[in-house]
């Protein structure tokens, strides 16, 4: 596995990857590629979401589960799209509460959540990869272990952080973190398959804990 990781994120993950389920993962993996399945994201995009939230830059956590599995879509950011991709139906309920809960808040016309990253939400899917088309396909080969590890790791060496747990199994990470050091929302998954999420108010919640602890508030509008 062709591995670009940031360097804070390194020092603090790197052991995970000489461990042996790191290494059949790896081994999954390019079995995948030898056998001329598509995976996605793409190779240099896997860790995409721990090279633009830096370990001690990371303001808020939002857990997905999976990537999106079509083509042109996942790029290494959690209910994220590249530009250009039609805005997933759980995105565009994100973007719904977003208008109603943050004053002045304009829906976008892609869902390229790059800048959001960049502020310090970590948007992190518990698992990395996905083979097209196939929703789940890489789930259960070793991923789950080392995003855990990246939770729990931000749960024990760092304090003030917003995880935001939407749906039953982000809500299963809440068991890594000590609710005494950290900040943690709970609302029903965005998807239009449950109820519940409308009406959370889970954005301005999240800038109103990191005012109250000194830290600059997320600038949750994407541009265009």
């Amino acid at each position: 596995m062709a591995i670009q990781l940031e360097e804070s994120w390194q020092s603090v993950l790197g052991e995970e990857f000489e461990k042996d389920y790191m290494k059949r993962l790896g081994n999954f993996l390019q079995a995948e590629k030898d056998s001329g399945k598509t995976v996605y994201p793409p190779g240099n995009l896997i860790f995409n979401a721990f090279n633009h939230t830096p370990f001690d830059q990371v303001k808020a956590v939002i857990i997905g589960q999976d990537p999106y599995h079509g083509p042109n879509q996942a790029f290494g950011l959690a209910f994220a799209v590249q530009k250009g991709v039609t805005v997933p139906p759980s995105l565009r309920n994100i973007y719904k509460e977003l208008a109603a809960d943050i004053p002045g808040f304009k829906i976008p016309t892609h869902g390229d959540l790059t800048k959001w990253a960049d502020q310090g939400v970590l948007l992190l899917n518990a698992t990395l990869t996905v083979r097209a088309t196939e929703a789940g396909s890489h789930q259960k080969k070793g991923w789950e272990q080392f995003t855990d590890a990246a939770i729990q790791k931000l749960a024990k060496q760092r304090e003030g952080i917003v995880f935001l747990l939407w749906g039953r199994f982000a809500q299963t990470k809440a068991a890594f973190i000590n609710a005494d050091r950290h900040h943690i929302l709970t609302a029903p998954h965005p998807s239009p398959l449950a109820r519940g999420f409308e009406g959370c108010r889970h954005f301005s919640a999240t800038n109103k804990f990191l005012l109250e602890q000194g830290k600059k508030e997320i600038d949750w509008q994407i541009e265009g």
